[in-house]
């Protein structure tokens, strides 16, 4: 006697549908034993990884010289790197003064900006007493992490 599989149950298929409508949900997935179903609402975005063409080369019109790309600035040892991604603040709220401007003393542990990350404000100290000699984002700007913040000398 062969052994049958169970059928999916398609009662299990519309509780989770309803369970999608009724949270606002977009995906949801349940595993048992060895079946797993996952329910998706139409119109849900799927990603899907492809090659990108390389750029090619225009060619220089008679007369005019390729403007060169400008060269991102080159990361200091003084350079304080963004601790996550996120966005970033330079001052703690819209229209008051910044916590630091270029010029100016820092002290270890004094708070240089705020990191926006998933609808939390992180202030971010200063690694280190000094002065500021840059400034390399712009406030309301998304950062990476690792990415160059501050100068402090």
């Amino acid at each position: 006697m062969a052994d049958k599989k169970p059928g999916i149950d398609q009662t299990l298929i519309r509780d989770l549908a309803n369970i999608l409508n009724e949270t606002d949900l977009t995906e949801i997935e349940v595993e048992q034993d060895d079946l797993r179903i996952r329910v998706s609402r139409a119109g849900t975005p799927h990603y899907v990884s492809a090659p990108v063409p390389a750029a090619m080369a225009m060619p220089a019109a008679a007369g005019i010289a390729p403007v060169a790309a400008a060269e991102p600035a080159k990361a200091s040892k003084n350079a304080v790197p963004a601790p996550m991604v996120g966005t970033v603040y330079l001052s703690p709220a819209p229209g008051s003064r910044p916590f630091v401007e270029v010029g100016a003393s820092v002290k270890e542990g004094q708070t240089i900006l705020i990191i926006e990350a998933m609808k939390t404000m992180n202030q971010i100290p200063s690694p280190r007493t000094g002065k500021v000699t840059q400034i390399l984002v712009e406030d309301g700007a998304p950062v990476e992490y690792g990415e160059a913040l501050v100068i402090i000398e």
